[in-house]
């Protein structure tokens, strides 16, 4: 997929899995949300670098979304972004995509199900992010 990289200076949040490393950041989108009605909108970017010797292919995705308040809204579907994206190795696929929240914060976590050339399927670790926007106080003990 053709698409910038990851944005300097934005906070990175990195797993490997199986040899398949992802890198997310997120980013909160103030001209798509609406505070005064609880109504806020981040954009995630994911970078997915295949450091195996096969290819992978992603076949389904798996998230947990917690808002603020502890919510929970849990996402499972076929690919990402209508794609099921073959990695080869050393190469890398980047999407951008996004989820609404009713809080001003929350953060999400998950999973893809990964496919390797040789047919054997495993999860890798998408790690937890934070989204957190301009209209919290982040208090960190």
């Amino acid at each position: 997929m053709v698409e910038d990289d990851l944005i300097d200076g934005v906070l990175t949040f990195e797993e490997t899995t199986e040899g398949v490393h992802i890198a997310v950041q997120s980013y909160y989108l103030d001209e798509q949300s609406k505070p005064e009605a609880q109504q806020y909108v981040w954009a995630y970017r994911i970078r997915i670098t295949n450091k195996a010797d096969l290819p992978v292919q992603l076949l389904n995705r798996h998230w947990i979304i917690t808002d603020g308040n502890g919510g929970q809204q849990e996402v499972k579907g076929i690919g990402v972004i209508g794609e099921q994206p073959v990695i080869r190795p050393g190469d890398t696929y980047i999407y951008t995509s996004g989820t609404p929240l009713s809080t001003p914060s929350g953060f999400m976590r998950g999973s893809y199900e990964m496919q390797r050339d040789d047919g054997i399927m495993f999860r890798a670790k998408v790690p937890a992010f934070s989204l957190d926007s301009p209209h919290v106080s982040l208090h960190i003990n």
